[in-house]
């Protein structure tokens, strides 16, 4: 088979690759600012071991803007990691600014590598959080286990 060759990246790909992502997270956000002052809102993150996906809603539950770390530009499994999940963040935070929303109410769900930074990456940009909730589905008493085998 011969030899493998571990193909590294120069400084200049990486430079290239990091500012590539920088200017995705930057671009505009697609947010329809309806009629009407919007003072609340409610975030929820979902984070899976595949990707990081947050949403950004009013208190009736209307879609008002979501990102994720595939819309991004990051591909496989960086979706998955922690610095994914803090730009994808600050992505929100963005949108959330755009729209002048005050109050904040943030909802986890899942248990992926990216929830405690998206948390922290939102709580650093000066947001008024007002509670940080854990909707992760936990079984009660799980599945019925299968019957006695008999040989």
């Amino acid at each position: 088979m011969g030899k493998k060759r571990i193909i590294q990246k120069s400084e200049e790909e990486l430079l290239k690759e990091r500012e590539k992502i920088e200017t995705a997270v930057k671009k505009e956000a697609k947010v329809e600012v309806l009629p009407g002052k919007i003072n609340e809102g409610k975030i929820y993150i979902t984070s899976s071991y595949n990707n990081t996906i947050i949403t950004l809603t009013d208190m009736k539950g209307n879609v008002l803007a979501w990102t994720s770390a595939g819309t991004i530009g990051f591909k496989g499994t960086k979706k998955a990691t922690p610095f994914a999940a803090s730009k994808v963040a600050e992505a929100i935070v963005q949108a959330i600014k755009k729209l002048g929303i005050q109050k904040l109410a943030v909802f986890v769900k899942g248990i992926g590598s990216g929830r405690e930074s998206a948390i922290r990456s939102l709580a650093a940009r000066d947001l008024d959080i007002v509670s940080i909730t854990d909707v992760t589905p936990v079984p009660h008493n799980g599945c019925r286990p299968p019957k006695v085998r008999r040989v």
